[in-house]
């Protein structure tokens, strides 16, 4: 387990990695794009600490908010971040008529900083990575 949680901890800081690339090149909406997909997989790498791995998007946000989350482990601030940086990724995606900001893209790229940061934390004080 500890092998996937490492591949997708990865994926996350190269997804957060790009997405600064990409904004600081002027692409704002795939930099959006690759900030939530920084803390989606590193929502997945937690999630698997607990032996859970879901198909969805919503799956793994709902599951991320009861489990860490509701629990106290993590902050509120933190599962809303990362629902809001989803629904930012569908309208960035999928409403043509929707463009970011430079200062929008920057500011989910620090939400996912943060949340990739606590969630390695935490990973790192578990002995998960």
């Amino acid at each position: 387990m500890n092998g996937k949680i490492e591949n997708l901890i990865q994926k996350a800081n190269e997804s957060l990695n790009s997405a600064i690339l990409l904004v600081n090149e002027g692409y704002n909406d795939p930099s959006v794009s690759r900030a939530y997909y920084a803390m989606f997989y590193a929502a997945e790498a937690i999630l698997l600490t607990k032996g859970l791995k879901f198909s969805s998007h919503r799956g793994v946000i709902s599951q991320f908010g009861e489990h860490f989350v509701k629990t106290g482990i993590f902050p509120k601030e933190l599962g809303e971040k990362l629902s809001k940086a989803y629904e930012r990724r569908l309208n960035g995606d999928y409403e043509f008529a929707f463009i970011f900001s430079e200062e929008e893209a920057k500011e989910i790229i620090e939400w996912a900083k943060n949340f990739v940061g606590n969630v390695k934390d935490y990973l790192a004080k578990e002995r998960y990575i």
